[in-house]
């Protein structure tokens, strides 16, 4: 008996109007050519940290991405009432301890040279294991190079800990041999169907306490905008995830429906409170395959042209390249196609239609058959 491997690709077209989500270092929306023509784009990973905010949340466990573990840790043990010298000790402890080599290393300010990522709650079980060494720790409060007094293996071991998004999202962490996760989920750039060209909005802010004879604003400036629908594309290792997991059928079948939920619905908030940007999906095309991922960017390779607007013609391309690929690919990988769309005219090349997001999303989850054996 083998496993098949299987894998679910979701692919979105989202309108999203006057926006900025996520912008460049000059303050300009992320931008790429694709061909020879200027889109607008929101980087995998500003969308990514969206969705996995979405996930955490849904299934209240979550995690955190930090150089500051040694402070956090030294937080809940002054809560705990350790003096700040002796908690400040026993945070530097933890980076100090992480490996028999040399632990991990110490910027000025007291974060950890490499960013961390672990579960939330491990942050209280490395304070908690503080705790348990605590006279060892004050013997180091005050010393200039203390010597690393915590079990390494125990930090190691805390630091190494994984839940629901680190088994989605992966880990990379050279420092502590073992705790690398290999990510399952890949996340595209998201990229406009059509050419877009950035304008610029000149604003100014009234000064509510200027004489009555005053005259001009209190400030001014500008800030770049643009508008566009979003082809937005992810695909899920649906076999790697359980074996992420240890074989949990549960947690894995939890986790995916989780994911796909999160991807539908998530948007980051790049520039949300002077847009209000929130809009939904026009389209969300899901299929789960037994053979590789396939992502469908290349329909939108010839930007699409105004037809009575972008979305419906943006639409109608998804379909039609869909199909294409489908009669050049076979059909024999498809184990699931589904789409639900806020059109009521079918589009055929995306497989069944059906009437909402949480309809598609446990269909496409059933039929992923997680864990199945073939």
């Amino acid at each position: 008996m083998t496993t098949t491997p299987r894998y679910l690709d979701i692919h979105v077209l989202q309108t999203v109007p006057f926006a900025n989500l996520n912008r460049d270092d000059l303050g300009s929306p992320k931008s790429l050519i694709y061909g020879g023509a200027t889109r607008t784009r929101v980087s995998s990973q500003c969308w990514k940290r969206a969705i996995r905010l979405d996930v955490e949340r849904a299934i209240g466990d979550p995690a955190v991405r930090t150089r500051r573990v040694p402070a956090e840790v030294a937080a809940r043990l002054k809560e705990r009432g350790w003096s700040e010298e002796a908690a400040l000790a026993a945070g530097a402890q933890v980076a100090l301890s992480a490996n028999k080599k040399d632990g991990l290393k110490l910027e000025d300010k007291g974060g950890t040279s490499v960013l961390l990522y672990l579960p939330k709650a491990a942050l209280d079980a490395l304070a908690d294991l503080a705790v348990e060494h605590r006279e060892a720790i004050e013997a180091t409060a005050g010393v200039k190079k203390p010597k690393a007094v915590l079990p390494s293996e125990q930090v190691a071991a805390i630091l190494s800990e994984r839940n629901g998004v680190i088994n989605l999202f992966g880990r990379m962490l050279a420092e502590l041999p073992g705790a690398g996760v290999d990510g399952v989920v890949q996340v595209a750039h998201a990229f406009t169907t059509h050419e877009v060209a950035p304008e610029i909005d000149f604003f100014t802010a009234v000064d509510d306490c200027l004489p009555e004879d005053a005259v001009g604003s209190g400030h001014m400036n500008s800030a770049e905008f643009s508008a566009g629908v979003f082809y937005r594309y992810a695909s899920l290792d649906l076999t790697g995830l359980l074996e992420n997991l240890g074989g949990d059928t549960v947690m894995a079948t939890e986790l995916t429906g989780e994911f796909l939920r999160a991807f539908v619905s998530s948007l980051p908030t790049g520039k949300q409170t002077s847009s209000a940007a929130n809009t939904l999906p026009d389209l969300v095309h899901v299929a789960v395959r037994g053979d590789r991922p396939i992502s469908f960017a290349a329909a939108f390779e010839a930007p699409i042209r105004p037809e009575h607007g972008i979305a419906e013609p943006s639409r109608r391309q998804l379909a039609r390249h869909a199909g294409r690929l489908e009669k050049l690919w076979g059909t024999s990988g498809a184990i699931h196609r589904s789409y639900a769309c806020v059109d009521d005219k079918p589009l055929d090349g995306l497989g069944a239609q059906v009437d909402s997001f949480a309809e598609l999303i446990d269909g496409a989850v059933s039929a992923a058959q997680i864990g199945r054996s073939a």
